[in-house]
């Protein structure tokens, strides 16, 4: 079946930095559709998204640009229809979706919402602890894990897709700037969009997908975790009792409590590279980042 709505907006990142709240709040629009999944990663390369996030892959919105449109059928007359998948500036974990972007609509509009790099980092960190099984200690797991660093050098992830689009089809924003006046600034956005900017989200003040300060850490590289997050756990769980589950999530969950885990360390360690890479960022956007308090220390502040 073909349908003549295609996305015209890719909000590309960063993860941790209020994409999912932005992602709400630009669907309450009437003249913007963005579709569920949120993340449907169709233009990073299928091998490439299974080896990363293979609950998203077996989704199989990858399969067929078919597939793929069949999440914005009900875009009806949107003037503006998007998606917004973090795996789209994760180079270079993953690669090439610049490019894959540009193919399918050359006049796509972009948005990047960045966070301090150094909460960034280590908030990333505590997303893996809860879901991808991560056991290793945060600066261990940080200097071990590149990966953890790399989402967070945003000139880097930003160069990926100036080799393909103009400067002007980036919004670039930061959820510290965002959040000092909400209202203002997603206004700015639907101007920048095209449509009615005076509209005003109901939900404005509601953030999506915080990471609470208790948390449960999976365990044996979150194996259990992650089949409990499976298609095939959602065909065969209603067949266990309640007490089960719970027991197995109890084995394979304990609870940690962030606010007690010193991040001081990780702190030092990330701040003279991440304030390199912020300097790279600056002269590319031609813009300083002051909000960023953590990173300029100009607060004591445990991520």
């Amino acid at each position: 079946m073909l349908f003549l709505k295609e996305p015209n907006l890719f909000i590309i990142g960063a993860m941790k930095s209020g994409t999912s709240s932005l992602h709400l709040y630009l669907n309450e629009h009437p003249d913007i559709f963005m579709c569920q999944p949120k993340e449907p990663s169709y233009f990073v390369e299928s091998n490439q998204l299974k080896a990363y996030w293979k609950n998203m892959w077996e989704k199989g919105y990858w399969k067929s640009i078919e597939d793929y449109q069949a999440l914005f059928k009900d875009a009806n007359s949107s003037k503006i229809i998007g998606e917004s998948s973090t795996t789209y500036s994760k180079y270079p974990r993953l690669t090439g979706v610049a490019k894959n972007i540009k193919a399918f609509n050359p006049e796509a509009k972009l948005i990047y919402i960045m966070r301090d790099p150094i909460e960034r980092t280590i908030s990333h960190y505590w997303h893996n602890v809860r879901w991808e099984g991560e056991t290793k200690k945060p600066l261990t797991a940080i200097k071990i894990n590149s990966h953890y660093r790399e989402v967070s050098m945003y000139a880097l992830q930003l160069k990926q897709y100036l080799k393909f689009f103009d400067i002007e089809q980036i919004y670039t924003i930061t959820i510290e700037e965002f959040q000092s006046n909400t209202e203002k600034n997603i206004q700015q956005i639907f101007e920048w969009l095209g449509v009615e900017k005076s509209f005003i989200p109901v939900g404005l003040n509601k953030k999506d997908h915080v990471t609470p300060d208790k948390i449960r850490q999976t365990r044996g590289m979150g194996i259990l975790n992650k089949f409990r997050h499976s298609l095939v756990w959602e065909s065969i769980n209603h067949f266990f009792p309640k007490k089960i589950k719970q027991f197995a999530r109890q084995i394979s969950d304990p609870p940690v409590i962030k606010s007690d885990v010193d991040v001081g360390e990780v702190v030092e360690f990330l701040r003279p590279m991440q304030i390199k890479e912020t300097e790279e960022l600056e002269s590319l956007l031609g813009k300083k980042f002051p909000e960023w308090k953590t990173l300029y220390n100009r607060t004591a502040k445990k991520a």
